[in-house]
C-alpha cells in the first residue's frame, strides 16, 4: 500500500514539475469535486465583477466563488487537512503551494481540502472576507465527514505565508463570530484539531508590519488595537489546537521573529507545539525544491501528527 502511495505521489509530482518545466499553464482538475462555500446569502456583497482569473504559475485573483477543491485518496486514512494557500491576501498560489501539497496529502491517504477563499481588496464590504471562508470551509468539512470517511476529530489546517496566518488566526479564535450563520453548518465548531504553519505571517505589530498580508487586510494606518487584534500571537490561548510551525532563518518576506513570537505565546498559554528552524530556505518554498533543507518539512510535519494521534 505504501508503495502504491509513494507512486502516485510521485507520478502527481512528475506531472506538476513537467508543466512547470515547459510552462504549460496551470489549470485546476476537472475531475475534482468542487464545493462552493456559500450557495446562498454570501456575507459583504458581490466583490469583483471581473471573471475569475488563474495565471500560468496557478496564481489566482478576482474571487468570486469561494469553495473548496477536493483530493479524495483511494483509501482514506480518517484524517482531513484544509491546505490554505498565501499570497498576500493579493492572490492565491494554489500552483506553488496548496495543490503539490494536496497531492502529496492524497497519495498518503488524507483527504485534502484546497481553499480558494475571498481576497479583501477585491471590492468586498469588509476585509473580513478570508477570514468568513475559513470558518466555514472548516464547518463544511466537519459536516460532510462521515461522506468523506473522515474523523470529526482529525480534521487539521496547514497555511503557507499569508494562509499561514488564516490559519492561525482561525486556530487561535475559532469562535470570533465573522458572519451571521446562514444554516445548520454554521452551528458547527469552526476549530481545527490541529494546525501547521509553514512561513506563516503571523505578527501585525512593529517591527514586523511591513508585510502585504498586513496591507491587505488592515491598510496603510491601523490602529495599535487593530495590529493587535489581528496578530496571530496575540490572539493565542489555552484552547489553540496543537501547532507545527516550521519557517527559514533567511526569509526576506515574513521576519522569523513571527514564529519565534508564536512559539513563547504558545509555551506561555501551555499549548503543545513542534518548531522546525531551517537554516536556508527563504520564502515561498511550499513542498521545496530536491536538495534544500527544507524539503524536509512535509515528513517533520507528518510525524508530529502522527506523533500525536491525528495521521494513521
Amino acid at each position: 500500500m505504501k508503495q502504491i502511495r509513494l507512486l502516485i505521489f510521485l507520478l502527481l509530482t512528475a506531472h506538476y514539475l513537467y508543466a512547470q518545466d515547459n510552462k504549460v499553464n496551470f489549470q485546476i482538475q476537472t475531475d475534482l469535486e468542487q464545493i462552493s462555500l456559500w450557495t446562498v446569502n454570501m456575507p459583504d456583497g458581490k466583490g469583483s465583477r471581473e471573471a475569475e482569473k488563474i495565471n500560468t504559475k496557478g496564481s489566482v485573483t478576482n474571487v468570486s466563488n469561494p469553495r473548496l477543491i477536493i483530493h479524495k485518496p483511494g483509501n482514506p486514512n480518517g484524517t482531513a487537512i484544509l491546505i490554505i494557500s498565501g499570497g498576500g491576501y493579493a492572490h492565491i498560489e494554489l500552483g506553488k503551494e496548496s495543490t503539490p501539497t494536496a497531492n502529496w496529502l492524497q497519495s498518503e491517504g488524507v483527504t485534502a481540502f484546497e481553499l480558494i477563499y475571498r481576497l479583501p481588496q477585491e471590492g468586498w464590504k469588509t476585509t473580513s472576507v478570508p477570514f468568513e471562508d475559513a470558518q466555514r470551509a472548516i464547518r463544511i468539512i466537519r459536516s460532510r465527514a462521515n461522506s468523506f470517511g473522515i474523523d470529526p476529530n482529525k480534521i487539521g489546517v496547514l497555511g503557507f505565508s499569508a494562509g499561514g496566518h488564516l490559519a492561525g488566526f482561525v486556530s487561535a479564535q475559532p469562535e470570533k463570530q465573522f458572519y451571521t450563520p446562514i444554516d445548520k453548518i454554521d452551528s458547527l465548531s469552526a476549530k481545527p484539531n490541529f494546525t501547521g504553519l509553514i512561513y506563516p505571517v503571523l505578527s501585525m505589530l512593529p517591527p514586523n508590519n511591513k508585510t502585504h498580508t498586513k496591507k491587505s487586510i488592515l491598510g496603510e494606518n491601523p490602529t495599535m488595537e487593530q495590529e493587535i487584534e489581528f496578530s496571530v500571537e496575540q490572539q493565542v490561548n489555552n484552547n489553540m489546537p496543537e501547532t507545527f510551525l516550521a519557517q527559514a532563518l533567511d526569509d526576506p518576506i515574513s521576519p522569523i521573529d513571527n514564529i519565534f513570537l508564536m512559539s513563547n505565546a504558545l509555551r506561555k498559554a501551555n499549548v503543545p507545539f513542534e518548531m522546525q528552524v531551517f537554516q536556508s530556505g527563504g520564502h515561498g518554498w511550499g513542498m521545496g525544491k530536491s536538495g534544500s533543507l527544507v524539503i524536509a518539512w512535509s515528513g517533520l510535519f507528518k510525524n508530529w501528527a502522527k506523533f500525536n494521534g491525528f495521521w494513521k
